[in-house]
């Protein structure tokens, strides 16, 4: 009886210990597209109002050089959010998308308890890992959703859906996959009438036409304003991406509102990014199909369960997330990915991530930089730019020509063919019959 009594009492004890084991921390990651990495009003910026992430902000943790790794067609989009969901840089793929094997960040999240859900943008996205999440939803139509002058709506519409609903006794993993600031980009005139379009500062690196051509200077995104690129133009095209993205922080403030109201902010981790960059006017382009900063570089901010305040120079790059917030909430990342946790540096035990970032557009463009230093190399026209991003962020000034840099060339030129062979790609670094680098803008 005694013995009964005690194996009893060590059943119940157990299951008692279960009952109150700490759940892992939700998981809500607010993923936009086309957005810059200065695209956040807290980032300093003149005149963008974003009060829901300008909050984040300032409970959060932001990393301040975050990349996307490049692209293999002009949709960066595409290669961007394939690489994010399966940890692996693009080289490794036989096609445009990835494949879901050998990993893939929903299969992670599932195996280890999450509920797993998925809203996003259609067509060029990693749709067989998208199939993996438990919940996978699409924008009904991308076109009319961008056009409908609250973009984000639909998404986060559902979403707070979700919330409401789900199944409590699991944790959730999140990942909104936003259509927006991409154009078109129409926001209802309540956010156009917080900005004034004449009084838009224009970028700090502004030129009305690229120096030369980069390979890709009449394509898709580059031929949405004419050439040269006016001031005036240039400013439209701002003031219908800052309503656009303020529109889109206005549900973003929905959803964080409905995780308080369920009571589920404390033991959410909240990452906020974007797929990369966008020109808009900076070095007289208006695409992301260029390795400049304003073309690959992404806003990156951690905020909630587990995170301290606070900001970091250290590089990543977006396929690093995957593994990085499976380390942050407990979950065994895979070694079969290209990606490396960098949880380190959101806890205060390291100050450095990778030692160098790898940049690659199609074949048309490489560049390499490490903590001070940024070498873009264009293969078919055998032209290269050296930048000093401590004093010029903006990669203004190009020194390639200075006849004291030749030794640091050199140096990046290695470090390009090391970091070009560390990722799988084989791509020429110049070629035997260079193009012409001169560019004619078309005629209006």
């Amino acid at each position: 009886m005694n013995r009964c009594f005690c194996g009893l009492a060590l059943i119940l004890l157990s299951r008692s210990a279960f009952a109150i084991e700490p759940q892992r921390p939700n998981v809500l990651f607010l993923f936009t597209d086309d957005q810059r990495a200065d695209a956040v009003g807290a980032f300093d910026h003149p005149v963008l109002k974003t009060p829901n992430l300008d909050a984040l902000v300032r409970s959060g943790f932001t990393i301040k050089n975050a990349y996307c790794l490049g692209s293999n067609v002009g949709a960066v989009c595409s290669p961007s959010r394939n690489m994010l969901l399966s940890g692996r840089a693009y080289f490794r793929w036989e096609g445009r998308m990835a494949p879901p094997e050998p990993a893939n960040w929903p299969d992670s999240m599932k195996a280890a308890g999450y509920e797993t859900y998925h809203h996003g943008k259609r067509g060029n996205t990693a749709i067989e890992i998208q199939k993996r999440f438990d919940h996978n939803k699409y924008v009904s139509n991308d076109e009319a959703e961008r056009r409908s002058g609250e973009p984000g709506k639909e998404i986060v519409d559902d979403a707070v859906a979700f919330l409401k609903d789900r199944e409590a006794a699991k944790p959730f993993f999140m990942y909104l996959a936003f259509g927006n600031p991409h154009d078109p980009r129409v926001a209802a005139q309540k956010y156009r009438d917080l900005y004034d379009a004449a009084s838009i500062p224009l970028p700090k690196n502004y030129l009305p036409v690229h120096p030369f051509d980069n390979g890709w200077m009449t394509g898709r995104d580059e031929s949405l304003a004419p050439w040269p690129r006016t001031e005036d133009i240039v400013r439209e095209h701002l003031h219908d991406y800052y309503a656009t993205i303020t529109a889109l922080d206005s549900h973003i403030g929905r959803l964080l509102s409905s995780l308080d109201d369920h009571g589920l902010r404390e033991n959410t981790l909240i990452v906020f990014s974007s797929d990369h960059g966008l020109a808009v006017g900076s070095h007289g382009l208006f695409g992301k199909q260029n390795v400049y900063e304003d073309g690959m570089k992404a806003p990156l901010v951690f905020s909630g369960a587990g995170i301290r305040y606070g900001e970091s120079d250290a590089m990543v790059y977006l396929v690093d997330l995957y593994p990085t917030v499976c380390d942050l909430v407990g979950v065994e990342p895979p070694t079969s990915i290209d990606g490396r946790s960098f949880a380190n540096v959101l806890r205060g035990e390291s100050d450095e991530a990778r030692d160098a970032i790898f940049l690659a557009y199609e074949d048309m463009q490489r560049a390499v930089r490490d903590d001070r230093w940024k070498l873009i190399v264009y293969p078919k026209i055998n032209r290269v730019q050296l930048f000093d991003l401590k004093t010029d962020p903006h990669e203004i000034d190009d020194l390639a020509d200075a006849p004291q840099h030749r030794d640091r060339i050199e140096r990046l030129m290695t470090l390009l063919a090391a970091q070009q062979k560390t990722f799988g790609d084989t791509a020429a670094l110049s070629s035997a019959s260079p193009q012409d680098a001169t560019f004619t803008p078309p005629a209006k």
